[in-house]
């Protein structure tokens, strides 16, 4: 059994906890943490699943203590591009949406709820309120680094050219017309150019980002705002491309798709640094992902079997101004779905199995955060592989082991970790009846 393979967990837990750092409230009022992420260039701030209130309200109180008082001027989320603008111009004042819940209403794409929830409503309109005074170049924004908004990003290319230059739409009209065979599908798409049922359209995708970045290269001298909203469309084109690839791809396995994905969202963060430093003179960005996103893969089974992520290559990218926070919950509820595009519900998050991360930390305290990085004792006492559970927007506890679990090097995966021993269920912003009725108790369906 696992159990044989690690060290006592007795005297693992009387080693772990002089390294402890208690949290009596949130993790934004511990002032060597907050340090550790102001030193940053990069705050990645994690998630041990999708649906959990409390990762989302330490992150948004993490944020807001970067921003306001750090400099930070970015915010990338593992979401979609066109989506995330419509929220970057509302909360620069440039949108007609009359709150953050209708900014928030483009995220039309299962799972909904992942941004369309209680807590970013809220912060979205603290972050409107901290830009409303504030010069352009001096304001907050909010971006999304995903890939999957391949017909969405179409859209906003043309939408762009349109208005700027009805020539080079109809150009960039006639390359994205290979797409409409697929009825905007873009898994349809992807399968019949998989398996050479129609050809591709990479040619014209890539002619088509080439384009842009000419574009972006003869308008060097132009306004700020016409720099930005040039920007927005050349990343829509990147995505494009990107997006393309992925599809055409994800049917031959998952390494290579999850690789392109995660390659995808350190590209637009590059692309973001870049851009933040040409125009605000200022880039420091703070990242929101799944902490299989931001953790470094190469310390994970992940890394054993090819793939890599946004935190392995952020630290490649920007090495120690990297820093990489990872969340950990042991027990409570949580907001997930029980197949994909199925209705969001209210699960229980059953007890950490023994001999994982969660079970350990159950074991030394409720609210805490580890320091790992230059811990070199820490990393010693942990040097050996333990299960850690990553909970998505699907949760399946009656196969957790196998579906939920895999084995890490904490030391190698985060520079801290912050742990929360019961956590609640993510409120979405319009809850479906399943999701108040919550799961069934474990009774059920005998009542014994």
């Amino acid at each position: 059994m696992f159990r044989s393979s690690v060290r006592d967990e007795s005297a693992l837990l009387q080693g772990l906890r002089p390294h402890l750092r208690p949290l009596d409230g949130a993790a934004a009022d511990d002032p060597e943490l907050v340090a550790r992420l102001a030193r940053a260039r990069l705050a990645l701030l994690g998630e041990a699943s999708h649906g959990t209130h409390e990762f989302y309200a330490e992150r948004v109180a993490l944020s807001q203590r970067l921003i306001g008082e750090h400099g930070f001027n970015a915010l990338v989320m593992e979401a979609d591009w066109p989506d995330a603008l419509r929220v970057n111009r509302y909360i620069r004042g440039r949108s007609d949406d009359r709150d953050a819940q209708a900014a928030l209403s483009g995220f039309e794409r299962f799972p909904t709820w992942m941004w369309r929830n209680t807590e970013m409503a809220g912060f979205i309109e603290w972050l409107r309120a901290y830009n409303a005074h504030r010069a352009p170049s001096q304001q907050v924004g909010f971006y999304g680094m995903d890939l999957y908004s391949l017909y969405s990003s179409i859209a906003a290319v043309l939408e762009y050219l349109d208005r700027v230059d009805p020539e080079a739409a109809r150009r960039a009209r006639s390359r994205y017309a290979c797409f409409d065979h697929y009825g905007e599908d873009s898994q349809a798409y992807g399968y019949a150019a998989s398996f050479g049922m129609k050809s591709t359209c990479e040619d014209e995708v890539i002619q088509q980002l080439r384009d842009m970045n000419r574009r972006a290269a003869e308008l060097l001298a132009g306004s700020t705002e016409d720099r930005a909203d040039l920007f927005y469309a050349q990343q829509n084109a990147r995505l494009v491309r990107n997006a393309e690839e992925y599809y055409r791809t994800m049917f031959h396995g998952r390494v290579s798709s999850w690789n392109l994905r995660d390659s995808h969202m350190v590209e637009t963060l590059q692309a973001l640094d870049k851009h933040l430093a040409t125009v605000t003179g200022n880039a420091r960005m703070i990242v929101w992902a799944h902490n299989s996103h931001l953790g470094d893969a190469s310390a994970t089974e992940m890394g054993d079997i090819g793939e890599w992520n946004v935190g392995q290559l952020a630290r490649d990218r920007w090495g120690d101004e990297a820093l990489l926070v990872g969340f950990s919950t042991h027990h409570g509820t949580v907001t997930a779905a029980s197949e994909w595009d199925a209705p969001a519900q209210r699960k229980r998050v059953r007890p950490g199995l023994e001999g994982s991360y969660e079970h350990l930390f159950h074991r030394a305290g409720e609210r805490f955060w580890l320091p790992l990085r230059g811990n070199d004792a820490l990393g010693r006492l942990l040097e050996e592989r333990r299960l850690q559970r990553a909970i998505g927007v699907i949760y399946l506890p009656h196969s957790e082991r196998v579906s939920h679990y895999f084995h890490t090097r904490l030391p190698a995966q985060f520079d801290a970790m912050i742990h929360i021993d019961e956590t609640k269920a993510l409120q979405p912003l319009v809850a479906e009846p399943q999701w108040h009725a919550g799961e069934p108790a474990e009774t059920y369906p005998s009542g014994l």
